[in-house]
């Protein structure tokens, strides 16, 4: 009889257990999902520094595959923001830092590819953008790995992130005004493209860091 007993309350332990995720489901770990997602972001853009600093076909293989295992992750991180029940912080907030991070990547992608296709090579102004579009992704993955932990100071990282991305657009701004100066004019318009996608990542880690500094004051 105490056997059968046993058995019982063996077979109704999977129906409590979904009966208490129902009324009481898993949240799902937001914060560590965009600590990953950039932190990705922050690897993609260190190979898009050693790519302009060396012109390596291998590098540039490495920041398309990169681009690959965003999509993935930001597929993923969708995916569960959709089912979620309840989040710790405003839904809003995490799909928009989900898109802004994936840009990122898809930007210094198209940067590299661009430069396969029109046959150029990395200059000065290429390797500057790169270097401080660097320092703006590795601010973002700073700000949200302690995003949970340290809120404040994931807000000093969203402001050093769109510092940084004033720095890539000011310097992309004296390459275009460098570029424009000469007479070889396809390679002023190749050259242009190439700067312009850089331009956009830029523009990209702003919004991130927008998106990091709006979830910083809702949980401050």
């Amino acid at each position: 009889m105490e056997d059968n007993q046993t058995n019982q309350t063996k077979a109704n332990q999977p129906i409590f257990r979904r009966l208490y995720e129902r009324v009481f489901p898993t949240v799902a770990d937001f914060f560590g999902m965009l600590a990953e997602q950039s932190a990705n972001a922050a690897e993609t853009s260190r190979l898009l520094v050693e790519f302009m600093e060396t012109g390596d076909v291998v590098v540039s293989q490495k920041v398309r595959a990169d681009e690959h295992q965003a999509d993935r992750m930001k597929a993923s991180n969708l995916g569960v923001l959709a089912e979620a029940f309840s989040t710790p912080i405003d839904r809003e907030d995490i799909h928009r830092a989900i898109m802004t991070l994936d840009d990122i990547v898809n930007y210094c992608k198209s940067t590299v590819v661009e430069m396969d296709v029109l046959g150029l090579q990395p200059d000065k102004f290429s390797l500057e953008m790169a270097l401080h579009l660097r320092e703006g992704a590795d601010a973002l993955a700073r700000g949200f790995g302690r995003l949970a932990t340290d809120p404040a100071g994931a807000g000093v990282d969203a402001a050093a992130a769109r510092k940084a991305e004033r720095t890539v657009e000011k310097a992309y701004r004296r390459a275009i005004a460098e570029l424009f100066q000469g007479d070889d004019y396809l390679n002023m318009f190749k050259r242009r493209e190439t700067y312009r996608h850089m331009s956009n990542a830029a523009d990209r880690v702003a919004d991130a860091a927008n998106a990091l500094d709006d979830i910083v004051v809702k949980l401050c």
